[in-house]
């Protein structure tokens, strides 16, 4: 069946994928009998024109002039244009992606266009990383992790410091680079709660946990890395939680490869956990929420979009070369805090590739 996606490149993954350059405003992208085409204003098109494969269909060359002329509205003249779009190479059926927006899908189906969503068609294309975005998670792993080695440093200084200055002191380290960074800089007891950005003073003994979201621009490819890491004397607990999740992760490590199940890997490593006296989901009561222990997936695909398939869940699917996952097993207990390390590997031919280089000391 033809393909058809709608949209801008900072949004859609998937239009991304199929041309790799940033552009910020809509437009269409449609696969018609092996022929690749982009419908585009005029003013993007030499940037999309120099794209291996793409045919290039500007707006004006459909009517934008005209449409202009009569005083149409910007979004009718839109929604005008992406069917005239169709109708020019003949386009009376395609598959989209989920994210199909559905003003333009009702305006197709009035033009008798047959549109079937089928997100898991548009994964699938992804998993397998092209050189270039194999060379922008690379690109976004390596700051990630300068941006890690400021906070950690600033850590170690051993003045009083808050979640936010440490967030500002990551930041600040790739402050020439082309990437955006996410960052959650968790102390104590926000720990537990998984994505709080954290907040306030760092006590001197509080573990905290640093988890990293980094964008390359030129590729628009994500990295995703944790530490856990302290300032003083972590406590126990910390010690212990952190000891059990540096195993898990280099044990999973070892048995990524492609054919291996995600499913299986979550497995893997809720069994170690739950063997170390910990709830998980595996072994908790079906129906009833998990709030201490182990209660998320083991990890998850990352590329375009810095949560994408293939799951490391309890229902994740079989790996495939060229999948890049993060791996991120952790412990954790309300009102204390918690543990989490989490690795970038890139499956390989014959196994895996861990990306992450950043040291996991407490």
């Amino acid at each position: 069946m033809d393909v058809l996606i709608y949209g801008d490149t900072f949004r859609s993954a998937d239009l991304r994928h199929a041309v790799p350059i940033a552009i910020g405003t809509p437009c269409a992208y449609a696969e018609r009998e092996r022929r690749r085409y982009v419908f585009i204003h005029a003013m993007e098109a030499q940037r999309v024109a120099g794209l291996d494969g793409l045919e290039v269909v500007t707006t004006e060359e459909l009517g934008l002039d005209e449409l202009v002329a009569r005083n149409l509205p910007g979004r009718e003249a839109r929604l005008e244009l992406l069917a005239r779009a169709c109708a020019s190479i003949g386009l009376t059926a395609a598959v989209t992606p989920d994210a199909f927006p559905i003003a333009a899908a009702d305006r197709l189906r009035a033009e008798g266009i047959e549109l079937q969503a089928d997100q898991a068609m548009f994964d699938a294309r992804r998993r397998v990383k092209n050189e270039a975005e194999l060379a922008g998670i690379r690109r976004a792993q390596a700051a990630a992790e300068q941006i890690m080695g400021a906070i950690r440093d600033a850590l170690r200084r051993g003045n009083e410091v808050t979640s936010e200055e440490l967030r500002a002191e990551g930041r600040a380290a790739v402050s020439g680079q082309d990437v955006h960074v996410e960052a959650i800089v968790a102390h104590g007891a926000q720990a537990a709660s998984v994505h709080d950005e954290g907040s306030g003073p760092v006590g001197l003994d509080e573990a905290v946990v640093v988890d990293l979201g980094v964008r390359d621009g030129a590729s628009g490819c994500w990295a995703d890395m944790t530490r856990t890491v302290c300032a003083g004397t972590p406590p126990p607990e910390i010690v212990e939680y952190h000891r059990i999740c540096l195993k898990v992760l280099e044990r999973v490590a070892r048995e990524i490869r492609p054919g291996a199940s995600g499913a299986g890997l979550h497995q893997l490593a809720d069994g170690m956990i739950a063997e170390a006296g910990y709830p998980t989901l595996l072994t908790k009561e079906p129906g009833r929420p998990l709030v201490d222990g182990f209660f998320h997936s083991l990890g998850h695909g990352v590329g375009l979009e810095i949560h994408e398939a293939p799951s490391l869940g309890r229902s994740g699917e079989a790996l495939i070369a060229g999948d890049v996952l993060a791996v991120e097993p952790g412990i954790y207990k309300q009102g204390f805090g918690g543990c989490r390390l989490e690795d970038l590997v890139l499956v390989t031919a014959d196994g895996a590739e861990v990306l992450t280089r950043f040291p996991y000391e407490l």
